[in-house]
């Protein structure tokens, strides 16, 4: 199989710039009979040593990165296998995208049980990365609703689920791609009667009222998240929308598996002075008061409310070259304190956060052992690549997020060293009896080695 060096990889944030060697996955070659096809390119060739898949390239940091490694590009390996349309289980290459998984099950009645806010990811990132969503009060992680997956490894291949190589499978989801490669998954999808959302948007004035609102609505509500203007301050801080959304039980408009293509694209990278506290604090004064009313409700396509800038291709390149940087964290439900502390130090660091989002985990716990949510409170942020200040800043909510017992998301991450990882994730010990000799990424190497 054809090796091609290449320097077109990179991650979402665009902060990182490697060469790659690069192999594409075929959809069509059988790697559960012959997986000497890509392993034994490691020890054939002179500079690759290990190698990582490579999906869509979703991740903010180094975690899909391998410098001067093999990267094994799935984007073509991406078959529906079977669809099991009594229970709901759809089996797939891990190349596949949500995407593509959706204009297949909607029509037919289902949706994805768990999703991010792009659905530009692979299968197998999905799980990797044990991706979360606006539902995880009610749902818990994408890796709650994989049954089974077929991994390769450097030793053979290995059906894994929660009652046969049940460790293998939990160091799996949310493994970062380290314990071996995807081939497939079966995903246990949810029944829906319609694929549009009945929504509400709250506006609220501050923290406490998103407090106040998670507590209220959650119980009712398949899907809740809040937008967050964090550069507010004083008795405005933590001001926002707060949105809601279910289901709806009935269709109104026949679904169209074509609708939800991205309508523009950003062409060419955007000066890198756009982006800065003066443009960004003009954009959330108008995005706040854009919403007339304070509660407004709708019912819109699952594209709208899921997937809102998957609209914009290539939305990355606002940020000009120098790329961004995403950190997300979660502490605990008495924690809420940390989140005030937090955005008091965002407001006041004049570094402000294009896309805010706070939303409130469940209980409801993940097989994977690196899983980063936890029954508490997540504050996701964007930054332009503001270099030495924003490692700063974000030594600065580092100390607050460890002293409170938080964690930061590996698959957001690029910045966080061992010494903080192994604290925030002290199940590092057991996870890397189950990393693959032969897998590694720019993440692993900075974090694990």
């Amino acid at each position: 199989m054809d090796i091609k060096k290449s320097s077109n990889y990179d991650s979402w944030g665009r902060v990182f710039h490697y060469d790659h060697y690069v192999m594409r996955m075929d959809s069509s070659v059988d790697y559960e009979s012959n997986p000497d096809l890509i392993f034994s390119n490691l020890s054939s060739t002179k500079d690759p040593k290990k190698c990582l898949v490579y999906g869509q390239g979703r991740s903010y940091g180094d975690s899909c990165l391998l410098k001067d490694g093999l990267l094994l590009d799935s984007s073509s390996y991406s078959k529906i296998l079977s669809f099991d349309d009594k229970r709901g289980v759809l089996r797939a290459q891990a190349g596949i995208t949500l995407d593509e998984i959706l204009r297949f099950v909607v029509p037919k009645g289902w949706f994805l049980p768990v999703t991010p806010g792009t659905k530009y990811v692979s299968l197998g990132g999905a799980i990797a990365n044990d991706v979360h969503g606006k539902n995880h009060h009610k749902q818990g992680t994408f890796g709650n609703h994989i049954e089974k997956l077929l991994l390769l490894r450097s030793n053979g291949v290995f059906e894994c689920s929660l009652t046969q190589n049940e460790d293998l499978f939990r160091a799996t989801i949310s493994g970062l791609g380290l314990t071996g490669i995807i081939l497939w998954a079966d995903l246990k999808l949810t029944p829906i009667k319609s694929h549009l959302i009945d929504t509400v948007n709250i506006k609220i004035k501050n923290l406490d009222e998103f407090f106040d609102m998670s507590n209220k609505y959650d119980s009712d509500y398949e899907s809740t998240v809040a937008w967050i203007d964090c550069i507010a301050k004083g008795k405005d801080l933590g001001r926002g929308i707060f949105m809601l959304g279910n289901h709806a039980e009935s269709y109104t408009k026949p679904y169209n598996p074509n609708s939800g293509r991205p309508i523009l694209s950003v062409p060419f990278d955007f000066p890198n002075f756009t982006l800065n506290s003066f443009t960004i604090k003009l954009f959330n004064l108008a995005y706040y008061y854009k919403q007339i009313p304070r509660v407004q409700k709708k019912r819109v396509h699952f594209d709208g409310f899921y997937y809102p800038l998957d609209i914009i291709s290539k939305w990355n390149r606002i940020y000009g070259s120098r790329g961004f940087y995403q950190y997300q964290f979660v502490v605990g439900v008495d924690k809420k304190d940390v989140v005030t502390k937090c955005l008091e130090k965002i407001a006041s660091s004049n570094m402000a956060s294009f896309l805010a989002v706070l939303k409130k985990f469940g209980d409801v716990s993940s097989p994977g052992m690196l899983s980063f949510p936890k029954p508490g409170y997540t504050l996701a942020l964007d930054f332009p690549n503001y270099h030495e200040k924003l490692s700063k800043l974000f030594s600065d909510l580092d100390e607050l997020v460890l002293e409170a017992g938080g964690r930061l998301y590996p698959a957001k991450d690029a910045m966080m060293d061992r010494n903080l990882f192994c604290s925030m994730y002290p199940e590092y010990k057991e996870f890397k009896k189950y990393v693959d000799p032969l897998m590694a990424s720019s993440f692993y190497q900075r974090v694990f080695e």
